[in-house]
């Protein structure tokens, strides 16, 4: 069994996780994690847990996982605004042929100052790349 376990196991919390080092070798043969350091996903830092000095593999391992995490965080995001764009044409859609009056009098304001607030945050962002390229 401990041959199929990582070395590392990353707890995720809100900013990062967790690393725990993983440890079969023991007399019990129980599965153990020890906790060695803490890693934050949106600035990098990594931060060894009390007074432990983290190995040239301990900190390999937690590059890679950042790394990856970071990756898999980035390509999230970007399926996330492509669900935003297919939630706004179904609201179109929804606006067009099935609201209410009501309906879209609670969510009119909203959703403009939302849209007029994106459009203004997109036409800035391109102007600057236009300008730059």
């Amino acid at each position: 069994m401990g041959s199929d376990l990582p070395d590392y196991y990353f707890r995720i919390r809100d900013n990062g996780a967790a690393v725990f080092r993983v440890d079969t070798e023991n007399r019990q043969r129980r599965i153990e994690l020890d906790e060695i350091a803490f890693v934050n996903v949106k600035n990098g830092n990594i931060k060894p847990h009390g007074d432990r000095a983290l190995t040239p593999q301990d900190q390999a391992a937690i590059a890679d996982w950042l790394a990856d995490r970071q990756d898999m965080l980035a390509r999230r995001d970007i399926d996330d605004i492509h669900r935003t764009v297919d939630h706004l044409n179904m609201t179109a859609h929804w606006a067009q042929t099935r609201a209410s009056d009501e309906a879209l009098d609670e969510v009119t304001d909203r959703l403009l100052l939302a849209m007029h607030d994106l459009r203004n945050v997109l036409v800035r962002r391109k102007a600057d790349r236009l300008i730059k390229g």
